[in-house]
């Protein structure tokens, strides 16, 4: 009686393992995106952050065209570089009311 039910197992098993795959990869491959999103949206953050000029009403995008901006600005104001987003309030707006009066063109940032 053992021996015919571990058969009646086995073929029980037989015809449950491919559909246990197939519903395993299917997960698996309905998962991925939401695995993948958050570590995505990191990464845009470490390139791309936005700021607001409340002296002027808008929002800047910190970009790579902008921090070579501010290095400039740093080195004519005789200031040490340091991250933007560490930087007082009143700092940050200095740049920004400096930035306005200093286009790309001026000073000669590639933005292609």
């Amino acid at each position: 009686m053992m021996l015919g039910m571990a058969i009646a197992l086995t073929r029980d098993m037989r015809k449950l393992f491919p559909r246990f795959c197939s519903a395993a990869l299917l997960s698996a491959a309905l998962m991925a995106p939401f695995a993948l999103a958050p570590a995505l949206r990191a990464d845009d953050k470490d390139h791309s952050r936005r700021y607001h000029d409340k002296k002027n009403n808008d929002d800047h995008e910190w970009n790579s065209h902008e921090d070579q901006a501010y290095r400039i600005y740093a080195k004519e104001n005789h200031r040490r570089y340091r991250d933007f987003s560490r930087l007082k309030e009143n700092d940050r707006q200095a740049y920004w009311g400096w930035r306005h009066e200093h286009s790309d063109a001026l000073l000669k940032i590639d933005i292609r």
